[in-house]
Order: structure tokens, then C-alpha cells, then sequence
């Protein structure tokens, strides 16, 4: 099992204290792809932000291909985010002052994985060979994305996090780069945890579980 979340809970300060994780338990396999739903506010991002280490439970574990991260200090919680966990969010968050070749490489050369053999055939599959000694504002909304997914495999990470990754994009824009996604993730062997409003975008992963007030089902 790749990812093995526990019990997690959190609460944020209020009066009274806002529950928004109670209790979440789940398991992700490495290569396969989950699913996370539910109504704004319900606590996906929080849940998203736990298991990448960006923020801490008040309670449980998230152990990532068999090292427990909870309790972790925050230098080897950013080591282990740098090595072995790629995270695309709803905004694309290019380094606009590299090209799209330089924001390809950045995250894997700082892992010290990079495999140019590897990145030029994700920006062939992405449609992006042409585009490398672009920069950001060069490029249309989807080829942005498309650019943020590559910079987020480029190091073949265990695992991918990704927050509303098309929801800057219209429909076909958002099919084609959930299809890009999902076919370069299952050839890296990456496990994906994607948040998602849409049924529809849920329903082209293999799995998919929804988090109403606080819980899974």
C-alpha cells in the first residue's frame, strides 16, 4: 500500500472549535487513482494538505509508502515533499520567470531526479515540445496546466496531489488535460488523490469516496 491515512482529525479555533476532519481513514495503492468529493467547505483540501504535509492533524497518521509523516519536523516533512510527492493546484503557480523548460525541470532538479529522456516525452505526450523557450504568460490556461502536471511528475514521484486541477479550465480544455493526466501518472507509477467537484471528473478515476461533514463514505 502506497498511502495509508488513519483516524485524522482536525478542528480550526472557533467558538465553538470548527470540526472538519473527523476520524478519515484511507488507502491508496501505488499507480492507482482515487477520487476525493464532496461540498465546498467539507474539508478536501484540508485532508489534501495533511497528507502532503503542509499542514498538521490534531490527531491520527499519514504514512506514505511505509514512513510515517506524522510528527515529522518541517525540514524532513519539505524533504520528503520535494522527493517523493508532485502537487498540482486549480492555480497552474508557474515561476514566471522561467520557461516552460526551466519550470518543467525545476521540482525534479531540486530532487535531484531529473531524466531529461523522461521530460521530453512528457512534453511530447503533453503537446509542450514547441512551447519549452515559452514562459507562462505565453501560454493559453490549459497549456499552463499542462506544464504545472509535468513540472509535478517530472521526478516520477510515489504520489500526486492534485486540487481541483481543471477547474480554471472549460470542458474539453479540462477533458483533454484529466486524459494527459491520468495516462502519464499510470507510466510513472504514480498514485493519485485528485479533489474534484465534478462527477464526471470523479468517474474517470479508478475510485472515488466523498466527504460529508467530516467523514467518508
Amino acid at each position: 500500500m502506497l498511502l495509508n491515512v488513519r483516524n485524522v482529525s482536525k478542528s480550526f479555533p472557533g467558538e465553538p472549535p470548527v470540526e472538519v476532519l473527523k476520524g478519515v481513514s484511507l488507502d491508496l495503492r501505488a499507480g492507482e487513482s482515487l477520487a476525493l468529493t464532496g461540498e465546498s467547505g467539507s474539508g478536501k483540501s484540508t485532508l489534501l494538505h495533511i497528507i502532503g504535509g503542509l499542514e498538521s492533524a490534531d490527531a491520527g497518521s499519514v504514512t506514505l509508502d511505509g514512513v510515517e509523516l506524522s510528527g515529522m519536523k518541517d525540514a524532513d516533512l519539505a524533504d520528503v515533499r520535494r522527493r517523493h510527492i508532485g502537487v498540482v493546484f486549480q492555480q497552474f503557480n508557474l515561476i514566471p520567470s522561467l520557461n516552460v523548460h526551466d519550470n518543467l525541470i525545476f521540482h525534479a532538479r531540486l530532487a535531484g531526479r531529473q531524466d531529461n529522456a523522461w521530460t521530453n516525452h512528457m512534453a511530447g505526450a503533453l503537446g509542450l515540445t514547441e512551447m519549452l523557450r515559452r514562459y507562462p504568460e505565453q501560454l493559453s490556461g490549459g497549456q499552463q496546466q499542462r506544464v504545472a502536471i509535468a513540472r509535478a511528475l517530472a521526478g516520477k514521484p510515489k504520489l500526486m496531489l492534485a486540487d481541483e486541477p481543471t477547474g480554471n479550465l472549460d470542458e474539453d480544455t479540462g477533458d483533454r488535460v484529466m486524459e494527459l493526466m491520468l495516462a502519464l501518472t499510470a507510466e510513472a507509477g504514480t498514485g493519485l488523490l485528485m479533489v474534484t467537484h465534478s462527477p464526471a471528473r470523479a468517474g474517470a478515476l479508478d475510485s472515488q469516496i466523498t466527504l460529508s461533514h467530516g467523514r467518508l463514505s
